[in-house]
C-alpha cells in the first residue's frame, strides 16, 4: 500500500511540477514585471522545478526523492493570506481546509485535482485566511512515517 501511495504522490508531483514550471516560465518571460512580482515568479520557477525533480526521483525509488518530496509536501501544507503577506503553493492536487478570520469566523473547504497554484505576495485580502492543505499533510505523513 505504501508503494502505491508513493507512486500516486510522485505522479501528482511530476504533473503539477511540470505544469507549474511551464506556467511560471511563461509568466516570467511573457510579461514585463519588476520588483516583488519578478522575485515571486523566479521563486515559483525554482519551487516547481524542485517539485518536478522530487517527483521524478520519488518515482525512481531514490532516497533523495523521498527526502525532497517530504520538503515539497511540507512547503505545500500552509495557506496564509493576510493584509500584509500571502503564501500558498499547490502542485498536482489539493484539499484545502481554511478559516476566514473576521468578526464571525467561517470555515471553508476546497479541493482540486490536476491543478497547480503559487501565491507569494506582500498584501492580500482585508479578511485574513489561514488554512492547511490536508492532502499535502497526508502525503507528508505517508512519506515521513510510511515504511
Amino acid at each position: 500500500m505504501h508503494s502505491f501511495l508513493t507512486r500516486v504522490i510522485a505522479v501528482f508531483e511530476i504533473a503539477g511540477g511540470l505544469y507549474g514550471l511551464v506556467r511560471q516560465v511563461d509568466h516570467l518571460l511573457g510579461s514585463r514585471m519588476g520588483g516583488l512580482d519578478a522575485v515571486a515568479a523566479v521563486l515559483g520557477v525554482l519551487l516547481f522545478g524542485f517539485i518536478l525533480v522530487a517527483g521524478v526521483l520519488l518515482a525512481s525509488n531514490d532516497a533523495r526523492g523521498t527526502q525532497m518530496s517530504i520538503w515539497a509536501q511540507f512547503l505545500q501544507a500552509p495557506l496564509l493570506a493576510t493584509s500584509f503577506f500571502s503564501y500558498a503553493l499547490s502542485s498536482g492536487a489539493y484539499a484545502n481546509l481554511s478559516m476566514t478570520i473576521q468578526r464571525s469566523p467561517r470555515l471553508g473547504f476546497d479541493w482540486a485535482i490536476a491543478e497547480h497554484g503559487w501565491l507569494f505576495a506582500l498584501g492580500g485580502p482585508s479578511a485574513a485566511h489561514v488554512g492547511l492543505n490536508l492532502l499535502a499533510v497526508a502525503s507528508w505523513l505517508v512519506l515521513r512515517f510510511g515504511r
